[in-house]
């Protein structure tokens, strides 16, 4: 697991070229939550990836967090682009104000297809869906079906109880410590972004 500072300064300031992602898939809650200190922060996140002119790919939603991360994006210039199953487009649960909005079938489709959009991907605080996003982009990197960078931006410490879960199916041996190495796992925006510019892939789970 990767985290502030890099735990191997060798290989990060190695890899320091790597430039960053042109797109990042962000899974997050379609609720708010409790916390208007998460709330300030994805705002900030949004921002920050606007000004870096990284494309933000997400859920399409207009509620909740997804809206949030949405709309600040948006307000600092940035480029949104989402994925939605018609189901819930129908539902009138869609931002009309992104950059483009793909309708697809299923949710499987709409995982699929911001999985092809992003070039990484992060989960900011959310809930069971999030949770289901993420394990499945971090599981195919770790099968080799993609060498994306996968990471957790925790945000007010919402991933720690999620971490030390991690750290105890690697104890149990469950987990390669490689694969949860090669997570990157950030306090703030910065720190995920550096890291982004230094990760290279772990190898794959069954070589």
């Amino acid at each position: 697991m990767t985290h502030d500072p890099h735990p191997n300064d060798a290989a990060g300031a190695a890899a320091a070229t790597r430039p960053l992602p042109r797109s990042i898939a962000v899974f997050t809650g379609s609720a708010v939550g409790a916390s208007p200190a998460v709330v300030e922060q994805v705002r900030a996140f949004g921002a920050a990836l606007a000004q870096q002119g990284i494309t933000v790919v997400y859920g399409g939603g207009r509620v909740g967090l997804m809206g949030t991360l949405a709309d600040s994006t948006l307000t600092a210039g940035g480029k949104v682009v989402g994925v939605m199953p018609k189901s819930l487009v129908n539902s009138e649960l869609a931002h009309t104000e992104i950059d483009d909005l793909h309708v697809v079938a299923t949710m499987h489709e709409r995982k699929a297809r911001m999985a092809d959009l992003a070039e990484a991907f992060v989960a900011l605080p959310g809930g069971s869906g999030t949770l289901e996003e993420f394990f499945e982009a971090w599981t195919w990197g770790q099968l080799g079906l993609h060498t994306k960078p996968v990471s957790l931006l925790d945000i007010d410490g919402s991933w720690g109880s999620l971490v030390t879960m991690l750290q105890d199916m690697v104890r149990n041996g469950f987990l390669a410590q490689r694969h949860l190495d090669g997570l990157i796992v950030a306090k703030d925006t910065d720190g995920l972004l550096e890291q982004l510019s230094s990760w290279t892939p772990p190898q794959v789970k069954w070589t």
